[in-house]
C-alpha cells in the first residue's frame, strides 16, 4: 500500500495514528516524518520495538514504523525476532511499505573542562600501540578532547555503526545498549557528572541541548538504514509498481539433507530474485532456525503467477511458513 493515501476510517474526526521507536528526534521518527504527512496523521512514540508491534496488533495504531536493517551492520535482531512471532502474539502484522534514511551518527555530551594537555586527536588510542600497530583510521575526528568520557550510550545498531571511531578514540570505554539514540541523548542529558556520551543524531543533540563531540562517526559514508511500515491485516490497495518485494519465514527439518536448498529452489524455478535471507533460533530445539526469505515479486500483484506457484510449492519442504507482507521497493527510488 501507500502509506501516504490515508486509510477509511470509521471516524472521520480521529487521524489514523503511526507508532514508531521513539522518543522524538530518533531515526525511526525521522523515517515516520518522510512515509506519513504530518497534517494527515498523529505519531505516537514507543519506548521500544515490541510496543510499536503491539499498538498495531492492538488496533491502537494504524501504522508501525520500526528499523529493519542497516547497510553496515546488517539486520536489526529485535526486528526479527518479533518477526519470528513464536507465542503468535501478532498473527494479524504485515510489512506494507519500507522506507530507507540515510544515517549520520554524532557523538554528543557535554564538553570537559579543557586542560593544556587535551587535544581532540589524542584522546582515547588512537596511536598506534605493540598490540594494534596499524590501527584502522576512522573517517573523522573529534572535535574536542573525549579523555573525560567515562561511558557511551546508544542502540547496539549504532554502536555496530560506528566501531572504526570508537576502537580509535574510545577503546576501552564501557558501551551502555539502550531502547534507542535518542534515548540515549536523553540519558546523557541527564548524566549530572557530564561523563556520558551518545551516539545519535544531531536532531538529537538541538533537542536535548548538548554539545556535538565528534560528527560523522559512522563507518562507511554510505551508511543507511531500512525501515518497515507495519500494518494490522492485509492492504488489498498495495504493491502499485512494477517494482515489488515480499518477505516470508519458513521452519524446517533439519534432519532432511538439503531441506533448505529444496526450500530455495521452489524461487528459482520461478525466477524469483531472492534479496535477503536471515535466520533466528527456534528456540524448541537447539542449533535449529526460523528462516527470513526477501524476495522480488508480490502475492499482491502477481500478475505472471510466478510468487503463489513459488509460495505453493513451499508446502512439501517445509514445517510450517507464513507471509510477512508484499510492498513497493522503495530502494534507489
Amino acid at each position: 500500500m501507500d502509506p501516504h493515501n490515508k486509510p477509511s476510517n470509521s471516524d472521520d474526526t480521529r487521524a489514523p495514528i503511526v507508532s514508531f521507536l521513539g522518543p522524538v528526534s530518533s531515526y525511526t521518527h525521522q523515517a515516520a516524518l518522510g512515509c506519513f504527512e504530518a497534517d494527515r496523521y498523529d505519531y505516537k512514540a514507543e519506548i521500544t520495538i515490541p510496543d510499536v508491534f503491539e499498538a498495531v496488533q492492538s488496533g491502537g495504531s494504524e501504522f508501525g514504523v520500526v528499523p529493519f536493517e542497516n547497510s553496515t551492520n546488517g539486520a536489526v535482531v529485535f526486528t526479527l525476532e518479533l518477526f519470528a512471532d513464536r507465542h503468535h502474539r501478532y498473527p494479524d502484522i504485515t510489512v506494507c511499505g519500507e522506507a530507507y534514511l540515510d544515517v549520520s551518527h554524532c557523538l554528543l555530551g557535554k564538553k570537559g573542562v579543557k586542560s593544556s594537555t587535551d587535544s581532540p586527536a589524542l584522546s582515547g588510542a588512537c596511536t598506534p600501540t605493540m598490540s594494534s600497530p596499524d590501527p584502522l583510521k576512522p573517517r573523522t575526528s573529534p572535535l574536542y578532547s573525549l579523555n573525560h568520557i567515562k561511558r557511551i550510550l546508544s542502540h547496539p545498531q549504532a554502536f555496530g555503526q560506528c566501531e572504526t571511531f570508537l576502537g580509535a578514540y574510545l577503546k576501552g570505554v564501557e558501551r551502555i545498549d539502550v531502547s534507542s539514540t535518542s534515548r540515549a541523548a536523553e540519558m546523557a542529558k541527564e548524566d549530572t557528572t557530564g561523563t556520558s556520551a551518545a551516539i545519535a543524531s544531531k536532531l538529537a543533540a538541538n533537542i536535548h541541548d548538548l554539545d556535538t563531540l565528534a560528527q560523522d562517526i559512522e563507518d562507511r559514508e554510505d551508511n543507511t538504514t531500512r525501515f518497515f511500515i507495519l500494518r494490522k491485516r492485509t492492504d488489498g490497495a498495495a504493491c502499485k509498481t512494477s517494482k515489488t518485494k515480499t518477505l516470508i519465514t519458513f521452519t524446517i527439518d533439519h534432519r532432511t539433507p538439503g531441506a533448505l536448498a529444496s526450500v530455495l529452489q521452489c524461487f528459482q524455478a520461478n525466477c524469483l530474485n531472492l534479496t535477503s535471507i536471515n535466520s533466528r533460533p527456534t528456540r524448541v530445539v537447539p542449533f535449529q532456525y526460523i528462516f527470513f526469505v526477501e524476495f522480488e515479486g508480490s502475492k499482491l500483484n502477481d500478475q505472471s503467477g510466478r510468487v503463489n506457484k513459488a509460495l505453493s510449492a513451499l508446502g512439501e519442504y517445509v514445517q510450517n511458513w507464513r507471509w510477512l507482507g508484499s510492498w513497493d521497493d522503495r530502494l534507489g527510488g
